[in-house]
């Protein structure tokens, strides 16, 4: 499943490609009945939480996608590429058009329910405000939660965005033990956690991919280099030389070491 970093950049290219421009909208699968409510308006902003990307084409007119395991996009300049594949919903200006295969959601919405979406959503790293209001947020959660903390960061309704890349990363570079109970966190080693996951997201968001280690953030040094123990079970940590552990964890795969993260 795509990681918040993908869905902002994707929400950026929706803007750079498309803002302020008006869009025909169709459905070549068939199964978005709503393209007809969206089709011929006018594109006022793309925005993401999380996970979740909106079309915003007016205050009652909002588009949300969210990709899930399945979705993804992809991207043609030029002419309407030929329909190949089961295309959930295609956006077209001339010299781009954009195709959508796979989401869990694709619904049109209104403002009140753009509402209770933004309600359900945990405060998102990508998106921080200068009252430190989002932070607050992500903090209390933590603090009144005896589940542990690796569970609650791939949590959406926690904080938005974190999968198991940037998890099982943001853990190792704070030392901390994911099955830690949130309330058992200190407010250094909380405040830590969203620090830096708005800025290992941020870098996402640049480079296009998941890099965790301060050597490489400039520059991608190449897919079994980028991180410090995601998919690197049974390895010798970067760090400490214990072996990276493998566990599973409601459901998904849960890397750390044992011995930097005690």
């Amino acid at each position: 499943m795509p990681e918040g970093h993908t869905v902002h950049r994707i929400a950026n290219e929706f803007n750079e490609l498309f803002g302020g421009k008006v869009l025909r909208v169709d459905s070549p699968q068939g199964r978005f009945s709503d393209s007809r409510l969206v089709d011929g308006q006018r594109l006022l902003r793309a925005s993401a939480v999380g996970k979740q990307m909106f079309l915003h084409f007016g205050d009652d007119l909002i588009l949300r996608i969210h990709l899930g395991i399945y979705g993804k996009w992809q991207f043609h300049k030029g002419s309407p590429p030929v329909v190949v594949g089961q295309v959930r919903a295609r956006f077209t200006v001339p010299g781009v058009t954009a195709e959508l295969r796979g989401p869990t959601v694709c619904e049109v919405i209104d403002s009140e329910a753009l509402a209770t979406v933004y309600q359900r959503l945990g405060p998102d790293p990508l998106n921080p405000d200068e009252q430190g209001l989002e932070y607050t947020r992500f903090a209390s959660r933590l603090r009144k939660s005896a589940t542990s903390i690796g569970l609650l960061l791939m949590n959406q309704a926690v904080i938005s965005g974190i999968g198991n890349v940037y998890r099982a990363e943001i853990l190792f570079r704070a030392r901390i033990n994911p099955h830690t109970p949130g309330k058992q966190l200190k407010p250094r080693q909380i405040k830590e956690i969203w620090d830096d996951a708005v800025e290992l997201l941020r870098i996402g968001v640049i480079q296009g991919v998941m890099i965790t280690r301060d050597e490489f953030l400039d520059e991608d040094p190449g897919k079994s280099e980028r991180n410090f123990v995601y998919k690197r079970e049974g390895q010798v940590c970067r760090n400490c030389k214990k072996k990276i552990i493998l566990e599973v964890a409601a459901g998904r795969k849960l890397y750390w070491c044992p011995g930097c993260q005690r």
